[in-house]
């Protein structure tokens, strides 16, 4: 099987890790300077922006045996896109666009997006399943809800079968990162764990906590962080399941399915925070400050329809994450 993956920045990297690892061919593009130079077993690198349809065209013709795609090349971050939405809209929507009809012109139906849990609105406890309430309260929330309904109407007229998943907060690294032969250069993303490790290693002063003031059980956002690694297997399931998730998923669903990839942990910020702390053993500055615009008080994942259409399901703690990151922190050090 060959599978075509946009995107090789934080999560593509590890798409690539898990697709690599289980023997699944993949033509990797992204528009970073370097990307010819990367090696990986059973993966073909590609210089290119999905938005050069000319380009992508000529790739397609040298690889005429994808039968799948991966869609990961999309930006995120609630925070930047509030400043900037248009580059959100243009490069989740519009590009995403053009890029999923030339799929459709060139004969390959099945396709896997990466959408977010920002789409949901906030649900009494916190724990949504993928029919939960949508409302998402960012440009970039907002941009992963047009993805999603634009997908639902390809998949309407043109005969495409589409699985949205639905990510909710990834962190940590590849937790096989330092026992690889070959390995990719290093993207750790931008999220909570990243600034922790900036703050402990002095590039930063202190940690500013957004609002605790939330109707959570200490005050502070309630989120769901998976493993990077879990996040990537996902995507690996949902390949080898594509067709029997369909199956398993019930009559009412023929060619859209959206499914929730989080580690089904409900863990709040002052949590978090405790958890880094004791694994540095060491304390951290931390201000209090105001809530940020687009946040919501929390959602965490319900995975059993995950479990059930793709079967998959996480194997590693907050905790494994932390430590995979601050081992590979204290390399570089």
């Amino acid at each position: 099987m060959k599978v075509l993956l946009t995107g090789c920045g934080f999560i593509g990297r590890n798409i690539a890790y898990a697709l690599s690892d289980n023997n699944i061919e993949a033509v990797i593009l992204d528009n970073v300077g370097d990307i010819e130079n990367y090696s990986l077993p059973g993966c073909y690198f590609y210089k290119c922006d999905i938005t050069n349809l000319d380009e992508v065209s000529k790739i397609l013709d040298k690889h005429d045996d994808i039968e799948m795609v991966i869609h990961s090349a999309m930006i995120s971050s609630v925070a930047k896109s509030v400043k900037h939405p248009f580059e959100f809209y243009t490069q989740n929507v519009v590009g995403s666009l053009s890029f999923v009809h030339l799929l459709k012109d060139r004969g390959i139906k099945k396709i896997i997006i990466a959408s977010s849990a920002s789409v949901y609105d906030d649900v009494p406890g916190f724990m949504v399943t993928e029919k939960s309430p949508l409302k998402p309260r960012s440009p970039f929330g907002r941009s992963k809800y047009i993805f999603e309904l634009m997908m639902k109407d390809f998949c309407n007229a043109y005969d495409l079968k589409c699985i949205s998943l639905r990510y909710f907060n990834p962190v940590g690294i590849d937790h096989y990162f330092n026992t690889r032969e070959h390995k990719l250069p290093m993207k750790t993303g931008s999220n909570l764990l990243e600034i922790l490790i900036e703050i402990y290693n002095g590039e930063r002063n202190k940690f500013i906590i957004n609002g605790d003031d939330w109707f959570t059980r200490d005050g502070t956002c309630i989120r769901d962080y998976i493993h990077i690694t879990d996040l990537a297997k996902a995507n690996v399931k949902a390949v080898l399941n594509f067709d029997t998730a369909f199956e398993r998923a019930g009559s009412e669903y023929t060619n859209y399915l959206s499914l929730n990839v989080g580690s089904g942990v409900d863990v709040t910020v002052k949590e978090f925070l405790i958890a880094f702390q004791n694994i540095i053993g060491d304390k951290i500055n931390v201000e209090i400050g105001p809530r940020r615009i687009g946040d919501i008080g929390g959602s965490y994942a319900n995975i059993q329809f995950a479990k059930k259409t793709i079967d998959w399901k996480p194997e590693f703690r907050l905790e494994d994450a932390i430590i995979d990151r601050c081992a590979l922190n204290e390399q570089i050090k």
